[in-house]
Formats: C-alpha cells, sequence, structure tokens
C-alpha cells in the first residue's frame, strides 16, 4: 500500500533564507504516517491496544528545496519488517513536477505498554504489513 498526502507549503514553514526549514521536514512526513495509519489500519482504536510504535530512527536525505506556494506530496510505503521493528519510506515530491524533496527511511518499533519494553509483532499485524509490502514488487 502506497498512502499520498499533498500539504501546501504556508508562510510559517518556511526559515529565515525563504525557503522551508529542515525540521519542518520531520513534520510533513509525520503527517503522512499518521495519514498512512489511517488508511492501513481498519479500527479507529488501534492506539487503544497495548502496542505503541515509537519511531527509533529516521534517515533523512535533503534532495532540493521547497518554497512558499509549493504543494507537495508524501508517499508512504512499508519497505521492511523485522521481529520487533519495521522500515518505511517516505519521500516528498513537488507537485506537478514531481521533483524529489525528501528521501527518508524511518524506524519504529512494536511496544508493548504492559511489559514496558519492545516485543515481536502480532500474527495479524504482520501478515497484513508483509501483504503491503508485497503489493509494491
Amino acid at each position: 500500500m502506497l498512502n499520498k498526502t499533498q500539504i501546501k507549503v504556508r508562510g510559517y514553514h518556511l526559515d529565515l533564507f525563504q525557503h522551508v526549514n529542515n525540521a519542518r521536514y520531520l513534520e510533513f512526513i509525520e503527517e503522512g504516517r499518521w495519514a498512512f495509519f489511517d488508511e492501513f489500519f481498519e479500527r479507529d482504536d488501534w492506539m487503544q491496544e497495548d502496542f505503541v510504535w515509537p519511531v527509533v530512527n529516521i534517515n533523512i536525505n535533503f534532495k532540493s528545496q521547497a518554497n512558499f506556494g509549493d504543494l507537495l506530496e508524501v508517499q508512504t510505503h512499508y519497505t521492511k519488517i523485522g521481529n520487533r521493528s519495521i522500515t518505511m519510506k517516505q519521500t516528498i515530491v513537488k507537485l506537478p513536477t514531481n521533483e524529489m524533496v525528501v528521501e527518508a527511511d524511518v524506524t519504529y518499533v512494536c511496544f508493548s505498554k504492559a511489559a514496558k519494553a519492545a516485543v515481536p509483532f502480532p500474527d495479524d499485524i504482520r501478515q497484513k504489513v508483509e501483504q503491503s509490502i508485497a503489493s509494491l514488487k
């Protein structure tokens, strides 16, 4: 599954140099992840279960700048699942040209609130993620 979320660059996204501040891109990809989860999970109460999904690593590459008024598209999909961790690829492109602005790999873990530790993914979630990854190949 590939989720696409659009964000229009506003004045408050800009820094002193009049382009999108690097820290804002982290907010943009976070918005993309939340939109992905809204679409990926079938129920609204998935956060009420024992599991939470803390981010443990973000590797981000800045390819080009975005400016006031640009329409950006955050593209999000799963790329890899381990025993307790999962990685998403997120890209931000300018529309309508599809110029690459940002490319990021985001890794997070399946964390049990009760156990207070990272735990293996439940089988139903693992299967759904594996199907999602396979559908993009």
